[in-house]
């Protein structure tokens, strides 16, 4: 059991309040108690940051089919505040990607590490001429029958894809409806006609908003017009002042609103890592100056911490600490239809993080339990 008798506490998403906490177990199960810790003002606690689109981190990724590189991963989150994620594949062989999906199937939780919510299929179903750091050796049309085998393959933990809408059908939509599963437009040359049409039979969100997508056009709007046109998509954003401006970051505030962002950082093995050469799928990553890049110069996922993340958006959409912690909790909740996740409200999953008011992480619990403490930090 975790008891703070007084602490600051972003509660069931509606405002900070001083209060009691009570954890038993892996779930939150009360704001009452007579004694436990009592915690500094300068310290709130909020709901873990679920990551829904990221490759790697600490030297590993998501591609390596190997018990280490997702625990590596899985550990190395936490000091950033995430408590659960997507693995999130490339666009690589067919035999590669079923690897990498069995390996996440095949995953055992440990204490000390974020959660592996499940299966963020990135491709292989996208168009070449928007492929980004994909390797389009690898591209194939969307197929039902593949579909199948990759679903296979997870044991049925595929939550989210991205897809190119102007490749897909209507058959192909709705069998990932049926399934549940969350449909993305992103690597894609679509029309705005294409992603309307694809909205009636499921999608609803884009991947990594403004990269790797048809860009705004003023005799067809593209899916970045799409994006900020259609109030019901949901938009991922990477925040790090590279692959998007701060002026674009705020046009897509200003059209989507508070409500329908969710930050993600697309991170890639070297995140925490030193300047240096990696690799992204099957391509070689130069990393230097905080950026990720091809040999050619173009962008190749980030090094970007969730943290981080929230700490740009709550500066350049002068939103509250409050509303500006939905972005990477509630929000991506609502997007994948997460349940118990993304609140701080009794019967829920006791992930949180205690931080302060610039984002900087001092501890994070997953399932009720300890899983990060910054060096020197103590509550007992």
């Amino acid at each position: 059991m975790i008891t703070f008798k007084k602490a600051n506490v972003y509660l069931n998403n509606k405002k900070i309040v001083r209060t009691s906490l009570v954890v038993e177990g892996n779930k939150f199960t009360s704001f009452k108690a007579s004694k436990g810790i009592e915690l500094p003002k300068k310290y709130i606690i909020v709901p873990g940051f679920i990551e829904e689109h990221i490759h790697g981190a600490n030297g590993m990724d998501t591609m390596y089919p190997s018990k280490k590189a997702l625990d590596v991963i899985a550990k190395s989150l936490t000091r950033s505040g995430t408590t659960s994620f997507l693995a999130t594949t490339m666009t690589m062989s067919r035999g590669a990607i079923k690897k990498a999906l069995n390996n996440v199937a095949n995953k055992k939780y440990h204490s000390g590490e974020a959660k592996i919510l499940g299966v963020h299929l990135e491709g292989p179903f996208i168009a070449k001429e928007y492929k980004g750091a994909q390797d389009d050796k690898y591209i194939i049309e969307p197929n039902i029958n593949e579909l199948k085998s990759f679903i296979k393959a997870s044991n049925h933990k595929i939550k989210i894809i991205t897809i190119a809408p102007e490749k897909t059908n209507p058959a192909f939509l709705t069998f990932l409806k049926k399934n549940h599963i969350v449909i993305s437009a992103g690597h894609s040359n679509a029309k705005y006609q294409d992603v309307k049409k694809a909205m009636k039979y499921g999608l609803s969100c884009t991947t990594h908003t403004y990269n790797a997508m048809s860009k705004l056009h003023h005799r067809d709007i593209g899916l970045v017009g799409a994006a900020l046109m259609e109030k019901d998509l949901y938009a991922e954003l990477i925040l790090d002042y590279q692959h998007v401006s701060e002026e674009a970051a705020k046009l897509l505030f200003k059209n989507k609103g508070k409500d329908k962002i969710i930050l993600i950082t697309d991170s890639m093995e070297a995140r925490y890592k030193k300047s240096g050469r990696y690799h992204l799928g099957t391509f070689p990553v130069y990393v230097q100056n905080g950026r990720a890049v091809l040999k050619n110069g173009q962008l190749a996922g980030s090094i970007l911490e969730i943290n981080a993340a929230l700490r740009n958006a709550k500066q350049t959409f002068k939103l509250s600490l409050e509303d500006t912690i939905n972005l990477a909790s509630k929000n991506v909740c609502s997007n994948l239809n997460l349940d118990k996740l993304g609140e701080i409200k009794i019967g829920n999953f006791a992930d949180f993080v205690i931080i302060d008011k610039d984002f900087n992480v001092y501890q994070t619990y997953v399932n009720g339990k300890l899983a990060y403490s910054k060096k020197g930090f103590k509550l007992f």
